[in-house]
């Protein structure tokens, strides 16, 4: 059975240096959770610290109503995958997805059959018999998967699994790992840098910088609102720029164009804007700029564009939206959607629109 997974102000530290400054989060039970960042954030030693691999030096740590804080490693009912796969080299495949079973005292007649079946769920039942030195870096992964969810447990730790297999078996593995998750229904706790593959894999997912949690919620939330200019310009591509907020809403984007956007504060002054490449658009009027080159990729085009005053920005357009293609050195005009773009106050860098 799988359980939710309640952090409450943790806090690691090496010394002097604060790895975790007091993060807090609320996994709910068979959730497919993300944690999100780039090295030295603090995502690898937060999930170790659920595992029970490193002390706890502040907080709380529930796997469902049960404090694990002392608990040790083995006897939280985590099954974990690593990132080098961890799996016995003397061991064919069968042997080493059973080692857990085992380690367990699962009774024998039951080992075989759960052996097969969670192979067969990662498709390599055809590979039982092979050591892992005769296996391809996906199969191997394929091993690990089994050895992990084949103890049943309540929640399964992921370590930047996919980043030793090259670009294309990573978008089959990622694949492979969310369908098994739906249909066992392991809660899963997932660490990654790749932003691509927190979006396409993940329930929710958090974004941490420097051991804090800069944004919590769906792929969708955090792409589409982000709440920093950090996680605008982590997550994805965002287009900076300087601009000022007036009342009511009204954005002054360099005196060249003012939008209106939907606001939940009444900050007024310097302020920043994001926006995706999408978010852009050409048009008749609005910012001035020079196309200085195109980049074809099949549903969309590419642009880069230098304003007036010396700054680029990514602009996306559909093909299926046009049958233009802007030359180099044409002269054109960037306008927003402005239901979609984020603005943020300046100096504190908290969101302004909705």
């Amino acid at each position: 059975m799988s359980n939710a997974v309640i952090i409450k102000d943790a806090v690691k530290k090496y010394g002097d240096f604060i790895a975790l400054k007091g993060v807090s989060l609320d996994i709910k039970e068979g959730e497919f959770f993300t944690l999100l960042g780039p090295s030295g954030c603090g995502k690898t030693t937060l999930l170790r610290m659920i595992a029970g691999f490193n002390s706890i030096e502040g907080g709380e740590f529930y796997f469902g109503d049960r404090l694990i804080n002392a608990v040790p490693a083995h006897k939280r009912d985590i099954g974990m995958v690593f990132q080098n796969y961890a799996i016995f080299p003397h061991l064919t495949v069968e042997e080493n997805v059973a080692y857990g079973l085992k380690a367990r005292k699962v009774p024998k007649a039951q080992i075989e059959p759960r052996v097969k079946e969670a192979l067969e769920l990662v498709q390599i039942a055809h590979l039982a018999k092979r050591k892992p030195n005769e296996l391809s870096g996906g199969q191997q992964q394929r091993v690990a998967l089994a050895r992990a969810f084949v103890i049943e447990p309540s929640v399964l730790l992921m370590d930047e699994p996919l980043s030793n297999l090259d670009a294309k078996l990573r978008v089959q593995m990622r694949t492979v790992i969310k369908k098994l998750q739906r249909k066992l229904g392991i809660t899963t706790i997932y660490v990654t840098h790749d932003q691509e593959e927190a979006l396409a894999i993940s329930d929710r997912i958090a974004v941490m910088k420097d051991g804090v949690i800069m944004q919590c919620g769906t792929p969708t939330e955090i792409y589409a609102k982000p709440q920093n200019p950090f996680v605008a310009g982590f997550i994805g591509v965002s287009n900076f720029l300087d601009c000022t907020m007036e009342q009511d809403g009204l954005v002054d984007i360099k005196g060249e164009l003012k939008v209106k956007v939907p606001v939940k504060s009444t900050y007024t002054g310097p302020a920043r804007l994001s926006a995706r490449p999408e978010q852009l658009f050409f048009a008749e009027a609005g910012m001035p700029g020079e196309v200085q080159f195109s980049t074809f990729l099949g549903d969309f085009i590419e642009y880069e564009v230098k304003l007036d005053d010396g700054q680029n920005l990514i602009v996306n357009e559909y093909t299926k939206d046009t049958t233009e293609v802007h030359e180099a050195g044409e002269k054109v005009f960037l306008n927003f959607d402005p239901q979609r773009i984020s603005v943020y106050e300046a100096e504190s860098e908290e969101v302004i629109t909705c």
